[in-house]
């Protein structure tokens, strides 16, 4: 009887999804939608005979098989890398100054990140997490090469994808019923806050700004306390908070155009920059299926 073959496709994807913890953080790293790579799953868990993770809604983690197959599959993996670099000439060296949102770098570029580092370890990134409207005047002054941002205009880099924005509270606060409705904002140039208060202004909906930050984290702290609603990236949404919306009385909100900027001053002669530059719209350049 033959033994069956073990695809390299399919053990990249068991990797990327027990590196990330779930079917939609993988999808990005292997250039497939949360559907596909649960069908490579599949086929490497029919091919083994063997069930290889245990998935609920919100878990994952290892079976025995599972934890013994990983140890092989990072091997033949790298193997796989060093044969291609061994091909391919000189590996890279250099550095690169990366911009990202806190809200855009755990789900979109960590995955990016680790695959470019496992291929081009020579390759120092330097990362800066800001908001958008910080990173976005810090690429025209060339203190960063490359950042993923929320454009302000469609003339900005590349459109990679657009990320919904959601209105979120904490479940038992049932703050959202409040008159006027208490908002959580970023700072006053954000485009999330200029989508919010402009949706609110259209719906008539009186409200209140009770709390300001410029961070993330920040922001769900206000909602997380009950004393706000703020409105986020719908990929940096806490698992325990509550996604609001129509069925609450609060108005749609216009989604983010997410985009990739090169420095005016980067050229394609530094090879680095550029490397990245390609993985990155490669990855992300696609439909992102939600979760």
């Amino acid at each position: 009887m033959q033994r069956p073959h073990l695809q390299l496709d399919w053990l990249h994807v068991f990797v990327a999804v027990v590196d990330g913890g779930s079917l939609s953080a993988a999808a990005p790293a292997v250039h497939r939608s949360p559907s596909a790579v649960s069908m490579q799953l599949q086929k490497l868990e029919q091919a083994v005979g063997q069930q290889l993770l245990h998935r609920s809604a919100r878990s994952l983690a290892l079976t025995p098989a599972g934890t013994e197959l990983l140890g092989y599959a990072r091997r033949m993996l790298a193997l796989h890398d060093e044969t291609l670099d061994a091909l391919n000439g000189p590996a890279l060296s250099g550095e690169v100054r990366m911009g990202v949102p806190d809200d855009y770098a755990t789900r979109y570029l960590t995955p990016v990140l680790r695959d470019f580092a496992a291929r081009h370890a020579g390759v120092d990134i330097l990362l800066d997490c800001e908001q958008s409207t910080a990173l976005i005047p810090k690429l025209r002054r060339g203190e960063l090469d490359l950042a993923l941002v929320s454009r302000d205009r469609p003339s900005l880099g590349r459109l990679l994808f657009k990320e919904p924005m959601v209105w979120v509270g904490a479940p038992e606060s049932r703050v959202w019923q409040r008159q006027p409705l208490p908002i959580a904002v970023y700072e006053a140039a954000s485009m999330a806050r200029r989508g919010a208060v402009a949706a609110l202004a259209r719906q008539g909906r009186d409200y209140r700004m009770v709390y300001n930050s410029s961070s993330l984290v920040g922001q769900v702290a206000a909602v997380k306390s009950g004393i706000a609603i703020a409105a986020l990236t719908r990929c940096s949404v806490p698992p325990d908070l509550e996604i609001l919306g129509e069925r609450h009385g609060l108005p749609a909100l216009p989604p983010m155009e997410v985009a990739l900027v090169r420095a005016r001053g980067v050229s394609r002669r530094e090879p680095a920059i550029d490397a990245l530059y390609r993985q990155i719209v490669h990855t992300l350049a696609a439909v992102i299926e939600p979760d």
